[in-house]
């Protein structure tokens, strides 16, 4: 289905759970999430439900999200069930990767076909400090496990924020000379708690290509990030820009929170909830919000910050 613009609308990124177990700062406020009761978060199938009716709709590709999906604890079964969805070609999954080592195969075998894992750091006591409470080895190991279980063009999605880890990026670049993975430098967001981070801390992804000036362009993939490579590299450079060079104009995609809102843009306010509706109810509301899609997000920076009015874990990273 196409919106109003003319986007066709075949990306639904669906959140199973706000919590997490680490709490990176421009994601989760450091003291966690406010619990909220079972009966107030989508059951297994309200989330299946979605699924189909976004499926009906010419949705094609699902990515679960988070919080941490692979904390939620039917995440398997869930992944089973939906790549089994008519019309769903593709199912994804965002993650830290810590949880990884025993679920990678599983996942695998239940049919997601990609992975994203975030990876801000290579320095443990960095990664400590930025995850609040995470250890480098955990995430590591679960970059093993997804290779080992046979995932092909892992991604490794590491924010840049400067001050922190941009003396890191020929390092993170450097992967992908190593594994066949790619590495996407994502521009820091102002989201509601970005008082976590100064302005300093936000660097377009031109920094990037500065620090990288041996990169070379490669074609699109149809995804939201500029492309390049480094020379004998097995995997790409990805650059997203959310804030510099905004991409709302080939936005394809709508998100569903944990609690139950479809979300037709991520720093909208404008949510529709559709927790308790039929199928047919959620295929109507889908329909209502592909329309509603904004055609950008307006201006984004430290003096504008997103209009989102949820934390990252709360709307699915």
């Amino acid at each position: 289905m196409k919106d109003l613009f003319g986007r066709e609308i075949s990306y639904l990124r669906l959140s199973v759970t706000e919590r997490c177990n680490l709490r990176c700062r421009y994601c989760m406020p450091e003291d966690g999430v406010c619990k909220k009761r079972h009966e107030e978060m989508l059951t297994q199938e309200e989330m299946l439900a979605a699924v189909r009716a976004a499926a009906s709709l010419g949705v094609t590709k699902l990515r679960l999200t988070g919080g941490e999906p692979l904390a939620w604890p039917n995440i398997v079964s869930l992944c089973a069930k939906a790549a089994a969805v008519e019309g769903i070609g593709e199912v994804c999954l965002t993650t830290n990767g810590t949880l990884l080592p025993k679920l990678a195969r599983p996942l695998r075998a239940a049919g997601v076909s990609r992975l994203n894992i975030s990876l801000d750091t290579l320095d443990a006591e960095k990664y400590r400090a930025i995850t609040r409470c995470g250890e480098l080895s955990e995430a590591v190991a679960g970059i093993r496990a997804g290779l080992d279980a046979g995932f092909e063009k892992i991604k490794l999605n590491a924010v840049l924020i400067g001050g922190f880890n941009d003396d890191e990026i020929p390092a993170l670049a450097e992967l992908t000379r190593r594994y066949p993975l790619d590495v996407r430098f994502i521009e820091l967001m102002p989201m509601v708690d970005r008082e976590v981070f100064g302005p300093e801390a936000f660097l377009p992804y031109t920094a990037v290509t500065e620090a990288l000036p041996e990169l070379e362009p490669v074609a699109p993939d149809g995804g939201v990030a500029k492309l390049y490579r480094l020379p004998g590299a097995l995997g790409n450079v990805g650059l997203i820009s959310p804030v510099s060079a905004h991409f709302c104009a080939a936005c394809n995609r709508l998100r569903i929170t944990a609690d139950g809102k479809i979300k037709p843009c991520l720093h909208s306010p404008e949510e529709v909830s559709i927790k308790g509706c039929t199928e047919e109810e959620m295929r109507e509301k889908l329909r209502q919000a592909i329309l509603a899609k904004p055609k950008w997000h307006g201006e984004l920076n430290y003096a504008e910050p997103s209009r989102a009015n949820r934390a990252m874990n709360r709307i699915g990273g």
